[in-house]
């Protein structure tokens, strides 16, 4: 019987494979042909066709705010993410772990549901990404004690509290990765009177981005088009710049941790502070962004081991172990 577990993100998904780790990390991004109506390219290829396409070719992210948009297309992505693990060839139809955000309504819970039952899994079982992504960063969340949980990701920060295997309180807010990215685009619009590409925004943030102003300022150089000429322009921009620009987009992070703080029982508030909290997601790679947090909220914050593959990891914990999961974490639609 295959299992395999699948962290759906609105910016990369990964799919992980019980005994062998994860085994493919791509970019939730689809190409579509409109003539043939037909399905170009997924993944990584069609990622750098982003914002160079002609008019008979679209560029789909399928996935906004972590829940799907688009449904034939994710069903399409799906479908390739089972193939390229399964191989073709396959005769057995897997058992599929997907991590879906925690603020899911049940309408969009079903749409991923019936996606990846279309998509060609026997079974499809969604668990909270942020319990995955607890799992995955290696807190014992079946212990007596709270464990806080903060997985920023491409559409969604999601913070929780865990304890017992069971989230306590949680807050899910629809702002991550992509909106530092627009966050950059339009702070340079403004400043420098220079349009900038979504690949190019992310390219910045992931070079030189940081969520506290630094004394060693980093500098890269970035081409656009100006908007006043209208010609191509190539400028030099600082890491305190961009510090500048995504600041707000931390600030609304930081309120949703400080809100899930609010309503933590006291008993598991004192286990927040003596342990700390974890960041995990790809968010979390921005530089600083925990010391940031911490300061904010007093309480010490710590990186995850590779963030960016926790949620991922937790699946695998999940599949290797679905008879003991499947009541606490999953409801059978």
């Amino acid at each position: 019987m295959r299992k395999i577990g699948i962290d759906l993100g609105t910016c990369n998904s990964l799919v992980f494979i019980p005994g062998k780790g994860v085994v493919l990390q791509e970019p939730s991004v689809v190409a579509v042909s409109h003539q043939e109506n037909r399905i170009l390219a997924v993944g990584e290829k069609a990622k750098e066709m982003t914002g160079r396409t002609p008019d008979t070719i679209r560029v789909y992210r399928p996935l906004k705010n972590g829940v799907i948009a688009d449904f034939r297309v994710t069903q399409a992505m799906l479908k390739y993410f089972i193939d390229k693990t399964c191989g073709f060839m396959r005769f057995f139809k897997p058992e599929l772990v997907i991590g879906v955000p925690a603020g899911i309504t049940s309408t969009e819970r079903r749409a991923v549901i019936e996606a990846a039952l279309n998509a060609g899994a026997k079974q499809a079982y969604l668990a909270k990404e942020p319990i995955l992504a607890a799992i995955g960063a290696g807190i014992p969340i079946n212990a007596c004690s709270g464990n806080m949980i903060v997985d920023i990701g491409g559409g969604t920060s999601e913070i929780a509290v865990i304890s017992l295997g069971g989230i306590v309180t949680c807050h899910s807010i629809r702002t991550g990765g992509d909106k530092m990215d627009l966050a950059i685009s339009d702070y340079i619009k403004k400043k420098y009177n220079l349009a900038i590409g979504e690949q190019t925004a992310e390219e910045i943030k992931i070079k030189i981005g940081t969520a506290l102003p630094e004394k060693e300022e980093k500098k890269l150089e970035i081409r656009g088009r100006d908007l006043i000429l209208g010609l191509p322009k190539t400028i030099k921009i600082s890491s305190n710049e961009i510090s500048e620009a995504i600041s707000d987009i931390i600030s609304d992070i930081i309120q949703a941790i400080k809100m899930v703080l609010r309503e933590t029982p006291p008993e598991l508030s004192a286990d927040v502070i003596d342990k700390g909290m974890i960041l995990s997601g790809g968010g979390a790679l921005v530089r600083n962004i925990a010391e940031r947090i911490s300061r904010e909220t007093g309480v010490p914050c710590l990186l995850a081991e590779e963030p960016l593959l926790c949620v991922a990891k937790g699946t695998g914990v999940v599949l290797e172990n679905l008879d003991v999961y499947k009541k606490s974490i999953m409801s059978k639609k």
